[in-house]
């Protein structure tokens, strides 16, 4: 039977869900950093109470390191809407997306011995072009990334550069046959693998266009008119 539009749409919310679980760990670090720094930054205060005269300069650096700490956690939290894909944006630049979603990605890639090698023409740069709708291409760049990961056999690398105007190239290499071994039981369960399937659904569900070719993905960060 197929798949009603409001049952695809349950269906990719279903894809959106398996990569904001994929990269929660790395979002979960990010935020429970500054707390750790805070909590030792307390200890050193009540430490210093203790002794007489107060030393006011130890007191102005520690007073300082907290403050910065709490403004890295509020910025954290707020991170947090950029997942929601009603909450409107600035946009993103494609160096910038890249940069997100590999720093969101490296260490559950490099896990499995897999290298990311993000292209030159992929450097920030002034007056860079921004597309819309940055939270919808985050879930686009991520699904990517990981249908290489999941269906790329023997996957020892990817290479991200820049195509055109407003199109980033994902090409995977492969590694050797032992690594790839290792890397296996890493990887998602055979029932949650963003396949092809589920990437194109995302993509049609986000309104992208995604061309996959062998061991190459190209995503375009335009919307179709259609959306």
């Amino acid at each position: 039977m197929k798949a009603t539009p409001g049952a695809r749409s349950w269906m990719a919310a279903g894809v959106r869900h398996e990569l904001l679980t994929r990269v929660f760990p790395a979002l979960r670090h990010d935020l429970a950093s500054p707390v750790s720094v805070i909590r030792m930054a307390m200890l050193m205060f009540k430490r210093q109470a203790t002794v007489k005269p107060v030393d006011t300069a130890a007191w102005q650096e520690r007073v300082a390191l907290v403050e910065g700490q709490v403004g890295a956690l509020a910025t954290g939290v707020r991170s947090l809407r950029d997942w929601e894909l009603a909450v409107s944006d600035e946009g993103v630049t494609r160096s910038a997306l890249v940069a997100q979603c590999t720093g969101l990605m490296r260490a559950a890639f490099e896990l499995n011995g897999i290298r990311l090698h993000v292209g030159e023409g992929l450097a920030p740069g002034e007056g860079e072009q921004r597309f819309p709708a940055g939270a919808a291409l985050r879930y686009m760049c991520l699904g990517v990334l990981s249908y290489l990961q999941d269906g790329a056999p023997q996957l020892g690398a990817v290479h991200i550069e820049p195509e055109g105007r407003d199109i980033v190239r994902f090409s995977a290499t492969r590694g050797a046959a032992e690594l790839a071994e290792l890397a296996d039981p890493h990887r998602a369960p055979r029932k949650l693998a963003i396949d092809a399937v589920a990437l194109q659904l995302l993509a049609e569900d986000l309104g992208y266009f995604v061309a996959l070719d062998g061991d190459t993905v190209r995503l375009s960060l335009v919307r179709r008119s259609n959306q």
